[in-house]
Order: structure tokens, then sequence, then C-alpha cells
């Protein structure tokens, strides 16, 4: 054995032992420990019961003019029974409580779990009994510690029992000391609600109101877990993105992440791969946001904004406050939709497109758009390889013409190397004098390949992240293109009668990225060999490594390459016997 094929062999079992390895040491652990966490959120949920209600209930002080988000409570109303409004909208169902007043059961009707015919509907926001409480409060401090505000706790009377499009919900409540708080809310045909919240006085003096808002999530949510996907707090501030993993806002602890913007507006939130609750002030006022922990407990997050500078309420006055929440499905064109009327600064960044962002949305919305032409998304891929195939086609065409060329110079290529083949140097020199006398670039085949890297990136964010691809069905076994190939080859693509989900993701070889790595090897067929050896052993095992690579990846994904390689593998090939033709 050459010492060139026993380093190929070496270095094709260290590739194997790194994939085993990760998977062994650090993916299965990984997922143990986020098992037995879950297990002890939800046992310690189990233990505090509705106790948990009126512990760190949102409040703001303004002590010395500095208001932030603490947390104090108000018996008002504890121990009676609160009914809860009843949400009916076409996108959004559930309820909230009129004790607190809180935002806390946001069903999304339009999507599933999963896609069982009998899978549940997205359950978005939930109530703080539930396993994993997440919610959303509005509400006022006060420059007077001596007054009572409304909080968790407080037993809010309503005007209806149900909320819809067309019939707003006003809450009201008064507090024994002059002030009487209103808030109406209501909701459009999307997920957009508004909170107008309003302050009369017959308090004899004169105070300082200051709204605030808040998003709170207990436990730390199930994530990919992947480095690409942003999936935690996150804002605009000074129309500049802000993420915080969960892990940062852990960190910090009580004390928080302060974000104070020099100019108006901004939004803060709690985003997942495909569902958002952000808070959108009025964009037109100088707000404080934050990120932070609750105290006791590192699994509580929460994100918020106050008005800093605060309201001057006079006896026998009234203060107003207006608030928007977005809480639903993070479709881009409704984002763009409400970045344009309430004039968010980039709300479409809630969306993780990515580096390529200037890429990635022009993708989609092009992709989008042959979805509306085709009425699938598959061929809707399928179509775009074609569109990028002819934007490419001048220098795709260059560089196979080069490629052509290449290999009918592998004669002569081989008459020098046995004629310096033991003289390393001359041989490269005459190689080089042989290219420049042909007109050969023999760098020229790297080209469709390097071309292909921030398209196949930005293709992947398109199908990974944008809830349009989320269920979407090709043809046959591909129920969902945003999903891997659920096929395997370790039990004949499911004709033999078992189960083989406990391999390693990257050894659940589906039809297509075998078909993927086929095509692969094919296409490489049709290049001339590398001058090196080694090289040339090594690209013909690239098919192999890509086809356990992709297996991981969207369904969609791996069709495009599949795609693309048969298209490439067609103009390659008519370029061939073309430059062949001319040759002659």
């Amino acid at each position: 054995m050459t010492p060139e094929n026993r380093n190929l062999i070496m270095a094709v079992a260290l590739s194997m032992v790194v994939l085993l390895g990760w998977q062994i040491l650090v993916i299965q652990p990984e997922m143990e420990r986020e098992a037995v966490e879950q297990e002890r959120v939800a046992a310690e949920m189990a233990k505090s019961g509705a106790a948990s209600q009126t512990t760190g209930q949102p409040s703001v002080s303004a002590a010395n003019g500095n208001p932030t988000v603490g947390g104090n409570a108000s018996p008002s109303g504890a121990g009676q029974i609160a009914k809860r409004v009843v949400i009916d909208a076409p996108l959004v169902s559930g309820s909230f409580s009129v004790r607190g007043a809180r935002l806390d059961d946001v069903i999304l009707t339009g999507y599933k779990e999963t896609l069982d015919d009998g899978s549940d509907n997205i359950h978005f926001l939930q109530k703080i009994n539930s396993e994993r409480p997440f919610f959303v409060e509005f509400g006022w401090s006060s420059s007077d510690d001596n007054l009572t505000m409304p909080t968790a706790d407080s037993l809010w009377s309503a005007d209806r029992d149900v909320l819809t499009p067309s019939s707003p919900v006003t809450l009201t409540w008064e507090n024994d000391q002059g002030l009487t708080f209103r808030r109406r809310i209501s909701i459009n045909g999307d997920y957009l609600f508004t909170f107008e919240d309003s302050v009369t006085s017959t308090f004899a003096g004169n105070i300082t109101l200051y709204p605030y808002g808040l998003v709170r999530r207990h436990g730390t949510p199930d994530t990919t877990g992947m480095y690409i996907l942003h999936e935690g707090p996150l804002g605009v501030f000074d129309e500049t993105l802000k993420e915080e993993d969960y892990g940062d806002v852990r960190d910090a602890g009580v004390n928080g992440i302060k974000v104070i913007p020099e100019t108006a507006g901004g939004w803060v939130g709690i985003t997942d791969k495909y569902w958002l609750a952000a808070l959108l002030p009025t964009q037109t006022k100088d707000y404080n946001f934050g990120f932070q922990t609750l105290a006791g407990d590192s699994d509580r997050y929460q994100v918020d904004f106050i008005d800093p500078k605060g309201m001057l309420l006079t006896n026998g006055g009234t203060v107003t406050s207006e608030s928007r929440l977005f809480a639903g499905a993070k479709k881009v064109a409704l984002l763009d939709y409400y970045a344009d009327q309430l004039n968010i600064p980039n709300f479409d960044l809630a969306i993780d497109f990515g580096w390529f962002y200037f890429l990635t949305k022009p993708f989609f919305y092009a992709i989008n758009w042959l979805f509306g032409v085709f009425g699938n998304f598959g061929l809707a891929v399928l179509g775009f390889t074609v569109i990028v195939k002819l934007i490419f086609f001048p220098l795709a065409n260059k560089s196979y013409r080069s490629m052509a060329k290449m290999r009918l110079l592998a004669p002569k290529l081989q008459t020098l190397r046995e004629r310096f083949g033991d003289d390393r140097m001359k041989l490269n020199q005459e190689m080089m004098a042989l290219y420049k006398a042909e007109k050969v670039n023999p760098a020229a085949g790297c080209l469709p390949v390097l071309l292909q890297i921030p398209v196949f990136f930005a293709l992947y964010k398109v199908l990974f992240v944008t809830i349009e691809m989320r269920h979407a069905p090709f043809f046959g076994w591909i129920a969902d293109l945003s999903a891997p190939d659920p096929t395997s080859i370790f039990n004949l693509f499911g004709l033999l009668p078992y189960s083989v989900s406990f391999l390693p993701a990257f050894l659940q070889l589906g039809v297509w990225p075998i078909l993927m790595g086929i095509s692969m090897f094919l296409q490489m067929r049709l290049n001339p060999a590398p001058p090196d050896p080694i090289q040339a052993k090594v690209f013909q095992l690239m098919p192999f490594f890509f086809t356990f690579l992709l297996a991981t990846f969207p369904a969609g994904l791996v069709i495009y390459w599949t795609w693309n390689n048969l298209l490439s593998m067609a103009q390659q090939w008519f370029i061939m016997k073309s430059v062949a033709r001319s040759e002659t």
C-alpha cells in the first residue's frame, strides 16, 4: 500500500470517527440533559401551582425617576373566581382572564403540531398553571409608591364575554384611591392585538405614570439547537437587530440586559422557529428595553419595555397609552405589511434570514411567486433552480468549456507526468506552460461550485426558517419539504416492518439523498480528473460524504441539489460535445 493510499484511508476513517463521536459524545448527551431539565421544570411547576400566580408578578417602580420592571403584588381580587374572555378570531382562538388582564391563552388555529390528522393546533401563549407558562402583560407604574397599581391579581370587569375582530373588549379596574384604569383590547383578522390603556384621576395631587409591557416565558423551551437559527429573546433598537440566547439572558440574571436606544421606537419579543410574541409600542416615543430572568428562578425569562419619561396625571385628568402585540406565525408578507403600515423598523428580521439576507429574502419571494404558478412548493423549487441556472449560464458555460478542454488535454498531461514524474517543480512548470498555450484555466471547474455556495445556503435558510415551507408537501412520500426525507435505506425505504429511528441522523439515508449522491457522482465523472492523485481520490469520495451529510438536510434542499446536478450534467455534456467537435 502506498503512503498516499494509507493516508487517504486514515482520513476517511477519522472522518467517520468524528461523525460518530459528535453524535455519541455531544448530541446524545445534550438531548438527555434537555430531557432531565424538562422533567425538573415540570416538577417545579407542579409544586408551585396556583401560588406562583402572585410570585414575581410584573409591576414597575419609578425609584429616583428611573423606572424599571420589577416585582410587587397586590392582593386586590385575591380568592375570587375570575371569568375568562373568549378569543374568537379567524386565525386565533383561546381566552384571557379578567384577573390580571394578561393575555395567556393563544391558539393558532391555522397550524397543527404535526402532519397527523388528529394533531392539535399550535398552543402558543399558555396559562400560568400550564406546564410552560408563556404570557403577555401591559400595565402602569407610578411615581407614588403609596398608590396601588393593577397587578397580576387585580380583578378587572369586562363589558363583553367574547373578543372578536368586530367587537373589542373593554376592561375596567379601580384602585379605591381615586384612579380608574380602562383597557380596550382589540384583535384584527390576523395575529395583531391592540391594547389601548387610559387612567382617569380624582386623586388629590399630581402623579407620573409610566406605561410598560412585557412578555414572560417560564422554562427553557425546546429549540432546534442549530447555530444557524436564533430562537429566544430579540428586538430591534436604533434599527439594529439584537439577539440574545436563553443562556445569555440566564447569565445576566435579575439585573438583566438593558437597552436604551438613541432614537424613538423599536420593538422587543421572544421568538421560536416559526412563532413570535413581539411587543410593538408606539413608534414615536422613547423607550427603555430589557432582557432578564426573574429573581429566584433562572428559568423565567422576560423581555419588556417602559416609557422612561412617563405621563403627568393631574386631578380630573386622563392619560392614555397604546401598544400592540404580535402573537402568531412569522409569515414574511405579514411582517412586511406591519412594518410598512405601523412603521415598525426591521420587523421582518424576526425571521432569521441569516448573513445572506440580501439573497434569502428575494429567493423566498421568487419561490413564493412560483408557488402561485405551480401550486406546489416542490415544483416552485425546481422552477427556481432553472432560473438560477439561466442567470449563471454565461459563467458556468465558460467554466464547462474550460473543463472540456482539460479533458482533451488529459493525454498530454499524462505524457508530462511520465517525463517529469520525479521532478515536481519541472512538472508544474511544464503543465502551466501547456495550460497557457492552450488557454485553459485548471481552476475553472471550481467556479460552478463557488457560485452555488451562497445560493445553496440562502435556499437552505428559506426552506428551514420560513413558515410557508413548513409542512409543504411535494409528491409521493415527501409530505414536508422543510424536514429531511423520512425514508431510510436501512429498512428498504419502509418495506421492512421496523423503525430505524435509533440510528444517528446522518445514517438516515432516504431516497432523495441517495439520488443526490448518484447524480453528484455522475456529474463528477464528466469532469477531468485532478492532476494530483490524492486530490483525485478525495474528489471521488465527495459524493459519498455529501450523501450522508445531506441526509439531515430539508428534503426540499436535497431535491434542489439533485435537480441542479441533472441540469449541470446536461449543460456540461452538451458543451463537451460541442468542444470536441470544434477540436476535430
